[in-house]
């Protein structure tokens, strides 16, 4: 998947802004095994976030990202193997990004990334997760809905919605902490409810 293009107006936000509050980095990474049982090289690589946030671990086949996830959080599951040092240019474009969105401004660009396991239906999902504005919510049953009327069905299950959105490797670059129980409550994050409240508080302080 190719990333989306930069502008020279969200370089220069980067480089004036993302300093501010850098997302600040410790060369760790790991050698992972994929869900398949075809052996990887995988690195991860730990990124000291924001006051009020967990940090966030990256990882990355190389070539592009592979996972987001805050550390410590159930997500975390999703990602074995055992640590070996590397920084490589992935986690650096993955840093250029975070450091921009923990600045108060989400890119017009999102770091190159690649997905695996990922099926239509979760394509579906993800793609409607990547239209929500920065700062805005929906809602499980809204991306139902809206995936419903594209497919020509009556119906899909909001629950469906919530398995494939709690799926997603990439947390924050594929924003699931904007989607929100039908009440308003904030359930399904395997991040961790603590820090899907810190990231949609910043964004609503921010927008």
């Amino acid at each position: 998947m190719k990333p989306f293009a930069r502008n020279d107006e969200d370089m220069r936000f980067m480089a004036d802004q993302g300093k501010a509050v850098s997302c600040r980095h410790s060369s760790q990474s790991r050698l992972g095994f994929v869900a398949n049982g075809n052996v990887d090289m995988e690195c991860i690589y730990r990124c000291k976030t924001p006051g009020g946030l967990d940090d966030l671990l990256l990882s990355s086949d190389g070539e592009t990202l592979t996972g987001v996830w805050f550390e410590g959080s159930q997500d975390a599951a999703k990602h074995k193997g055992a640590i070996v040092e590397s920084d490589s240019p992935v986690f650096k474009e993955a840093r250029r990004w975070l450091d921009a969105y923990f600045a108060g401004r989400e890119p017009s660009w999102r770091p190159r990334y690649r997905i695996r396991g990922l099926t239509p239906f979760r394509k579906a999902v993800i793609d409607e997760m990547l239209k929500i504005p920065f700062g805005e919510t929906t809602t499980y049953g809204d991306i139902a809905k809206t995936i419903a009327a594209k497919r020509g069905i009556a119906r899909m299950s909001a629950q469906a919605v919530g398995g494939a959105v709690g799926w997603n490797p990439l947390c924050i670059v594929i924003p699931c902490h904007r989607v929100i129980g039908a009440d308003g409550s904030l359930t399904g994050y395997g991040g961790g409810i603590a820090n899907k409240r810190a990231l949609l508080a910043r964004e609503r302080d921010i927008a």
